[in-house]
């Protein structure tokens, strides 16, 4: 016979708590398209039916407004607007877009405010188009979403692990690889290239928060092809300054960074840092926008190796943009969550899971430095 309070199989049953209660019923009731109905019509309710309705639809549209997005930078509209506003036809023909197709563009992207009609009938830059252009590295990666939409053509076959290969575990070869440091000039080519160029949005926000005050060495790890490094360098010219990446990968950070003119400022070593161990010497190390890339058990052993790397009081520096970011929560669970999945490694950390990892790896004094755009990256520094 079962207890009371208990199932047949030995389970307790819980009693719902109010707020799931609650819950349930609210849920319930906007289920019924009658309530829908009504409350689109009722004074006291109408606003939220509305401003819930274009949400959902938003969300049913979305793709599509990242295409018409994706139609802009693919045919340099932002670019061929910065000259000053056109005439429909006028853009028609620079764009090489018959007159009718074209104004269907200029209209959709007029509506999602990247740029504006003007009273005369002319198109001109709106402040996100106007952004964009200040921000190629945001190009870049509206261009090389196209993988990502390959790969989220059935995010259910994503989930399951039923769709095979991804289009983006392919473009970032470390992912899957166990034999990373083999890997040659040509297959790091693409993706160094993008995070050199998406590098550059955040470098100086992470900069301005770091607090390097009486260090000496700051070591890049996975520093790509230096562009954080570079930033670094003019920020603090008497740093000595050490970039660690894959060999290939380094390579390409010594010649980036020599045409830069900062050849003499940076020494750049190539080793595959999830399995060897990392040089010592440097009082700081940097990870920017890497842990987020590897499975638990390697970022785990990354901060081990750092650790081990550093010298007492010896300061790590972690910037990359975390899950739960108050006011970007889409970001870090919806975006990061999928592309990291579609990658085929690592997964958005919240604030409280990357300072567990920390304190395990035998870091402590973890703190939070405000940055200009958390949304992009937060950064956080732990001392050995």
């Amino acid at each position: 016979m079962a207890v009371a309070g208990t199932e047949a199989g030995g389970t307790a049953k819980r009693r719902p708590g109010w707020r799931e209660r609650w819950l349930g019923f609210r849920s319930g009731l906007v289920a019924r398209p009658g309530f829908q109905r009504w409350a689109a019509g009722f004074p006291l309710t109408r606003r939220t039916a509305q401003r819930n309705t274009r949400a959902l639809f938003d969300l049913c549209a979305g793709f599509v407004y990242a295409q018409v997005l994706f139609a802009c930078v693919r045919l340099d509209l932002f670019g061929l607007l910065r000259i000053g506003p056109l005439a429909p036809a006028s853009i028609a023909d620079r764009l090489a877009l018959p007159p009718e197709r074209a104004l269907t563009l200029l209209k959709a992207a007029a509506s999602l405010d990247l740029i504006t009609r003007l009273p005369d009938g002319r198109f001109a830059l709106a402040d996100l188009g106007a952004a964009l252009i200040g921000n190629p590295s945001v190009a870049a990666m509206i261009e090389h979403h196209a993988m990502l939409y390959a790969d989220l053509a059935d995010p259910v076959a994503l989930l399951r692990g039923q769709g095979g290969p991804t289009r983006l575990s392919t473009f970032w070869p470390y992912a899957e690889s166990s034999g990373a440091a083999t890997l040659g000039a040509d297959s790091v080519a693409a993706y160094s290239g993008l995070m050199a160029a998406s590098q550059a949005l955040i470098a100086e926000d992470v900069l301005e928060a770091l607090p390097l005050a009486g260090r000496t060495c700051l070591m890049d790890v996975g520093g790509g092809e230096g562009v954080f490094l570079a930033s670094a360098a003019r920020r603090h010219p008497n740093l000595a300054l050490i970039l660690a990446d894959l060999p290939p990968v380094a390579e390409r950070a010594v010649a980036r960074l020599a045409a830069e003119g900062l050849a003499g400022q940076v020494r750049c070593l190539g080793l595959d840092f999830l399995s060897e161990p990392l040089p010592q010497g440097a009082d700081a190390i940097s990870l920017v926008r890497v842990l987020h890339d590897h499975d638990d058990p390697a970022a785990l052993a990354l901060l081990r190796a750092i650790h081990a790397a550093l010298p007492p009081g010896g300061l790590l520096a972690l910037a990359e943009p975390m899950a739960g970011t108050a006011g970007a929560e889409p970001v870090g669970e919806a975006y990061f969550g999928f592309y990291l999945l579609a990658m085929g490694s690592g997964r958005p950390r919240s604030l409280a899971e990357i300072t567990a990892m920390l304190a395990q790896a035998g870091f402590d004094s973890v703190r939070e430095h405000a940055t200009r755009r958390p949304l992009l990256t937060r950064l956080l520094t732990a001392k050995r």
